[in-house]
């Protein structure tokens, strides 16, 4: 009988045992009363847009006394502060949004917004504190870089294009040489608090709009053969866009499209002479993005015409399609698990439909952006209140798990 051979040990990651992450997550939580106050600050007066001066002066305040050459923006209200390590070597960007949504929050927080109609429901404010941190972190521990940290302090991220913004004002070349890595993390309530989550390629979609007023000829309720009616026009379309998406688009390409609002008349016994939909589709490949934008003009118009109306679409495009590097997404788990342990670090099976414009930079430079998850205690994080929601709230202790990641990315590139 053959002797059983002992089976062999389980390989250990070297990031487990590499020396530059010993003791990193513990210097986050150190960290973490400032991390709190500062999110909490940010949140109570939150700022909307491209213009955030309160939250401008308190970036700037709590990086005061660290080693970092910082920039404000001239446009926008932005803030790029820049590390130097003790060596010469490449350049690594991080960047945390900073802007707040149009919400009125009903959370029920000690500090809770302040400001009537603004809110941190996308917890902005999270990612501005816990860079904060990472940089304060990271200037602890200068000696052991060797190149340049970039910290893109963004406004702007709902829907204004922040980041183009400050890419125009020269935020890639911060670091005075090409930035090898970027990296973002973006909290969520509706997963396990501390869990990082990415993946290789498309993680998040293109976001584009439209626009359709339909033009007919108004008339009397109840003689509609004497007006030519858009209402049913318009209606018309709302179930032909759906349609467009499966039988126009592969199975295998996502895109979801979206009629949001369709607004037609004052009153019952009036046929309106214009009719008006607004919705948005999303989508993960830049060849599918395009033939949507390409077909649906197309197919409200000829609707339009088979009523005797007339269609005119106006498309505005969105962000494009948040595309990770294939070897630096799968790479921000395993860092993730090696910092953070193997509870806290999965892969992400598919990407979402939601849209960021940290997409511009991943466009220039190779990255990855991640989900940090910060679901409340106790909370099954299915029923969970999500993010842009008026009552969300997100568990502060996951912020040092994050804290710990932005710096941990930027060691692991200046080695």
């Amino acid at each position: 009988m053959n002797a059983t051979r002992p089976l062999p040990s389980p390989a250990v990651s070297p990031l487990a045992t590499d020396p530059r992450f010993s003791g990193l997550v513990e210097a986050a939580r150190a960290l973490q009363p400032k991390t709190v106050a500062l999110r909490r600050r940010i949140h109570k007066f939150p700022e909307q847009g491209l213009q955030l001066p309160r939250t401008q002066a308190a970036v700037v305040q709590a990086l005061d006394g660290l080693p970092l050459q910082i920039t404000l923006g001239k446009k926008v209200s932005s803030v790029t502060a820049v590390l130097t390590g003790a060596r010469p070597g490449p350049t690594v960007l991080l960047r945390g949004d900073m802007d707040a949504l149009p919400l009125q929050e009903d959370s029920g927080l000690d500090y809770a917004s302040a400001v009537d109609g603004s809110m941190h429901a996308c917890g902005h404010d999270t990612h501005t504190a816990m860079l904060v941190s990472a940089a304060r972190l990271l200037s602890s521990r200068k000696e052991a870089l060797a190149g340049r940290v970039i910290f893109m302090f963004q406004p702007g991220e709902e829907g204004h294009h922040g980041a183009r913004y400050m890419i125009h004002e020269g935020v890639l070349d911060a670091g005075g040489r090409p930035i090898e890595r970027a990296f973002a993390l973006h909290i969520t309530s509706t997963d396990t608090s501390g869990m990082i989550r990415s993946k290789a390629g498309a993680m998040l979609a293109a976001a584009d709009s439209f626009v359709v007023k339909v033009t007919g000829r108004g008339g009397h309720g109840a003689i509609p053969s004497e007006a030519l009616d858009p209402v049913p026009a318009a209606a018309a379309m709302v179930g032909a866009i759906q349609t467009l998406v499966t039988r126009r688009i592969s199975v295998f390409e996502p895109v979801v499209a979206t009629v949001g609002r369709i607004t037609a008349g004052t009153t019952s016994n009036i046929i309106p002479e214009t009719a008006e939909l607004e919705g948005t589709f999303r989508s993960l490949s830049e060849p599918s993005r395009a033939k949507i934008r390409a077909e649906l003009p197309k197919l409200c118009q000829h609707i339009a015409a088979g009523y005797g109306c007339r269609a005119d679409v106006t498309l505005t495009p969105g962000y494009p399609v948040t595309v990770n590097d294939d070897e630096i997404g799968p790479h921000v788990v395993d860092l993730a698990s090696a910092v953070l342990g193997n509870r806290h670090a999965a892969p992400m099976p598919n990407p979402l439909m939601g849209a960021e414009d940290f997409s511009y930079v991943l466009q220039r430079v190779p990255g990855a952006f991640a989900f940090l998850g910060a679901c409340p205690p106790g909370v099954d994080p299915a029923q969970a209140d999500p993010n842009h929601s008026n009552r969300v709230h997100f568990d502060e202790s996951a912020l040092a798990n994050g804290v710990a990641m932005y710096a941990a990315f930027a060691l692991d590139t200046l080695r």
